[in-house]
């Protein structure tokens, strides 16, 4: 039984569902036929489920999870940034700049002493001190950054908590 109860914009999901975005979270290939068994619903009514959640929202799409140090990638930055005005002006233009970046995985409007946290994949510092001083300085908005380098990572995942109502 599907409740129509919302918690803010989020409808209340029943147990199955939960379930089901769980095991996606874990293995976003496993086969309609392989969900089921699993949750205990015949093959017909788990896609209609799976199909559902992604109408609704719950679920944005899949990818595939790669290997950043098999890529070329493996130095993790973190980079703190202010910016001189933020008017909507120019946090439109830096949003816009900094979404042509690929070395920039992650970028997050934050409140407190700066502006943005980006997170930054680079082959070794030698490609992160270019990115640095050829891309991410060339923004004449930035007025200034603070890096903290990733030594070791302690965990990381993309997977959401799913809330137990």
């Amino acid at each position: 039984m599907i409740t129509e109860k919302y918690i803010g914009k989020q409808k209340t999901l029943d147990k199955i569902d939960q379930n089901i975005l769980n095991i996606l979270q874990k293995d976003g290939r496993v086969s309609n036929v392989k969900l089921a068994q699993i949750i205990n619903l015949s093959p017909t009514p788990c896609l209609e489920r799976v199909k559902r959640l992604e109408k609704e929202g719950y679920i944005k799409g899949y990818v595939a999870l790669l290997d950043a140090e098999l890529l070329g990638s493996a130095l993790v930055s973190f980079i703190e940034v202010s910016l001189e005005r933020t008017t909507t002006e120019a946090l439109d233009t830096f949003r816009r700049e900094i979404a042509k970046m690929e070395e920039i995985q992650e970028c997050h409007m934050v409140a407190g002493g700066f502006d943005y946290l980006i997170k930054v994949r680079t082959r070794d510092m030698a490609h992160y001190r270019k990115f640095l001083g050829e891309k991410l300085s060339s923004l004449t908005s930035i007025s200034s950054t603070h890096t903290y380098v990733v030594m070791e990572e302690v965990k990381a995942t993309s997977a959401i908590p799913i809330p137990q109502h």
